[in-house]
């Protein structure tokens, strides 16, 4: 069976902006305005240390129906509420999160705010990342909460589907949240193990070279900096621009392809 394996190919995908339209909504917690001009991972890279934590939860059930007075911290912990790192630009841990989030006074209001704005424009929150908050490491405070949403680009079902017939696995490693990437998956009708969630730029690179291991030829499908190792790592990468938002110069120059249109993969050869 494993040299059966090593003879096929497979194809992994980010998520958001690559196989969604995502639209995000970020509250800056000390203006109190919320943006939806701005990329949340150049906001975390932008100054500081700062991180990206998304929630693992129901945005539409869980957050909007909690009490929006009580601070993030205690909605966490009286929840159980888990949470991981999906983009950083410093090493931290869950513990430093906890312990940032502690004494810091923003509250869940400020969630629900990103989620009425996401909400409003008519975005699917269950395909997308959800809900969570970006922190300063360095200021010991959350800096913005956030909401992303998303619409599934028309092309993808038919290029999952003839991605298929050619005998390709279809993978998912994204930093978005377990929820929303199962939902994913249920739609465009890939096995649930084949869903790698809130995966940061060095699991996603991690991933593709696990997946080197298993098959002839791995491809990387992403649009965004947390993708850049993994586009580097595979053995073809390609960047989608579909998104319609600025990429760095380093991060076309980690690609081996740069496509317009998620359905323009279908005519690379890997």
């Amino acid at each position: 069976m494993k040299c059966i394996v090593l003879m096929m190919k497979a194809a992994v995908f980010d998520n958001s902006g690559t196989l969604i339209r995502r639209y995000r909504a970020l509250k800056n917690l000390k203006t109190g305005k919320i943006c939806d001009r701005m990329n949340s991972l150049d906001i975390v890279d932008y100054r500081d240390r700062r991180a990206l934590v998304v929630l693992q939860t129901d945005p539409a059930t869980c957050i909007v129906n909690a009490n929006p007075d009580q601070t993030i911290h205690d909605f966490i912990k009286r929840n159980r509420i888990d949470f991981d790192v999906s983009y950083a630009n410093t090493a931290v841990t869950a513990d430093d999160i906890r312990d940032i989030l502690r004494s810091d006074p923003a509250t869940v209001r400020d969630i629900q705010d990103t989620i009425d704005a996401v909400s409003s424009k008519d975005y699917n929150i269950q395909i997308c990342s959800g809900s969570g908050f970006i922190v300063n490491i360095d200021r010991q405070m959350v800096d913005f909460t956030i909401t992303a949403g998303g619409k599934l680009f028309p092309e993808v079902p038919e290029v999952v589907d003839e991605l298929k017939d050619r005998n390709i696995h279809i993978y998912i490693a994204s930093g978005d949240r377990r929820g929303s990437l199962r939902e994913l998956a249920r739609i465009i009708r890939i096995p649930q193990e084949n869903v790698f969630d809130t995966a940061d730029t060095e699991r996603k690179a991690q991933i593709i070279l696990e997946l080197k291991q298993r098959y002839s030829r791995v491809m990387m499908v992403g649009n965004g900096l947390n993708d850049i190792l993994a586009l580097r790592e595979a053995d073809v990468g390609v960047l989608t621009l579909q998104q319609r938002e600025p990429v760095p110069q380093r991060l076309i120059e980690a690609a081996d392809y740069v496509v317009d249109n998620i359905r323009e993969v279908l005519d690379i050869e890997f």
